[in-house]
């Protein structure tokens, strides 16, 4: 396991921020060399604490502006119905995160469409129509003050 120590951590935080500098950039910013800034990059790649590079991208200049969180309760705990859950849902365009969490439900999903009317269709015709959806929460996202997804 790679050790994240304090120059790791600031190479990850650099990163997290703007993943496409340039690697004497990135050096000069968390204080290397940039032969030993390339090789603890190179290093954290290859053990798998950076799983990759993404694009954030604008969803209201894409046609996604519309954005919520539902929650989705199960009507039977059995591994085969949460299987065949997220089949469905991995299906789903509209879903961009899912996440299988604790509590009184069992999936948390982050839903982007064009408008209501695009979420309304997808409640209604894709997750409204899976037979293991007991129960459905909706919590339309009015604004993101903070947002570090990468």
């Amino acid at each position: 396991m790679t050790k994240i120590d304090a120059i790791n951590d600031r190479i990850l935080q650099e990163l997290s921020r703007d993943a496409r500098q340039s690697n004497l950039a990135l050096a000069e910013r968390v204080g290397l060399s940039p032969s030993a800034c390339l090789r603890r990059v190179q290093e954290l790649e290859r053990a798998g604490v950076i799983k990759g590079y993404r694009a954030v991208l604008d969803g209201e200049k894409l046609g996604t502006g519309f954005v919520a969180y539902v929650t989705v309760g199960l009507n039977s705990h059995t591994k085969a119905t949460q299987e065949a859950f997220e089949r469905a849902i991995s299906r789903a365009r509209e879903v961009r995160e899912c996440h299988n969490v604790t509590g009184t439900v069992e999936y948390l999903l982050r839903i982007e469409t064009f408008d209501l009317a695009g979420y309304k269709h997808w409640h209604t015709e894709v997750l409204g129509v899976l037979p293991q959806v007991r129960s459905i929460t909706t919590y339309v996202v009015m604004g993101s003050p903070k947002d570090d997804r990468a």
